[in-house]
């Protein structure tokens, strides 16, 4: 077991080191290949806590590059709704299936945006309802996984918001959102039992910050987001398929 939580670490360090250098995406690269040989309910708060340290820091250094409008109107009340809904439904749903879906999530999220890749395609403008409706559906993923990100990108990707605001706003939001989270992993025992992981994957964080800083100036990100969306794929298919694996 020790050697898993070992292997685990390298994940959050090859993750967050990641999200430097793109941005985004930590939660989900690590849950996903975590999720494949750990239990959803014991890296899941792990993730959650650390994702909270790294976006502190950035939600603070660029507060005043959030769009406080599109923040308050569209994307809070939907994500907090949401996230509560997929919170409270978690418990209901097999271990398994919830990896299927997740699968479904990570392939569709990964397929899409090498397809948008490969043929430089834009986002149009949508109509507010359906804007407020994927953001919604965003939450109950964020709330079943800590994963909301791929469907809140596709759906702020149909508004007119520029790249740093768009940035600074996203990384208000996953700080809101894993607090609120975070503070019910502590209320239903959840959070307890993996704080020792936490406090030691948290030196992991700095590493990261460094290399994806260094790798960021030094490689082309191109590539990177080639690499990071066909190995979410592959991992996406592998969690669909893992119930007939065994």
């Amino acid at each position: 077991m020790e050697l898993l939580w070992i292997l685990f670490g390298c994940i959050i360090l090859l993750a967050y080191t990641l999200e430097a250098v793109t941005g985004s995406g930590s939660i989900v690269i690590a849950l996903s290949l975590g999720v494949l040989y750990l239990p959803f309910d014991k890296i899941l708060p792990i993730l959650v806590a650390l994702n909270i340290c790294m976006t502190s820091v950035l939600a603070f250094k660029n507060r005043k590059s959030i769009d406080r409008k599109l923040l308050l109107t569209v994307i809070l009340p939907g994500m907090f709704l949401g996230t509560l809904a997929g919170y409270f439904a978690k418990p209901y749903f097999d271990d398994v299936i919830l990896k299927q879906v997740f699968g479904l999530l990570i392939v569709w999220f990964a397929a899409r945006e090498l397809w948008r890749m490969y043929h430089q395609h834009k986002d149009v403008n949508r109509p507010l309802w359906l804007t407020k409706t994927i953001t919604f559906g965003a939450g109950i993923t964020h709330g079943l996984f800590a994963s909301g990100g791929p469907l809140l990108v596709y759906a702020i990707a149909g508004t007119q918001i520029d790249k740093a605001r768009f940035r600074a706003t996203m990384v208000f939001v996953w700080f809101t959102l894993n607090a609120l989270l975070t503070v019910a992993f502590l209320i239903d025992g959840r959070m307890q039992p993996v704080l020792i992981n936490v406090l030691f994957y948290i030196p992991l964080l700095v590493v990261a910050v460094k290399l994806g800083n260094y790798l960021h100036e030094k490689t082309n990100e191109q590539h990177f987001r080639v690499a990071i969306y066909s190995l979410l794929l592959m991992t996406g298919v592998i969690l669909i398929i893992s119930r007939y694996l065994k």
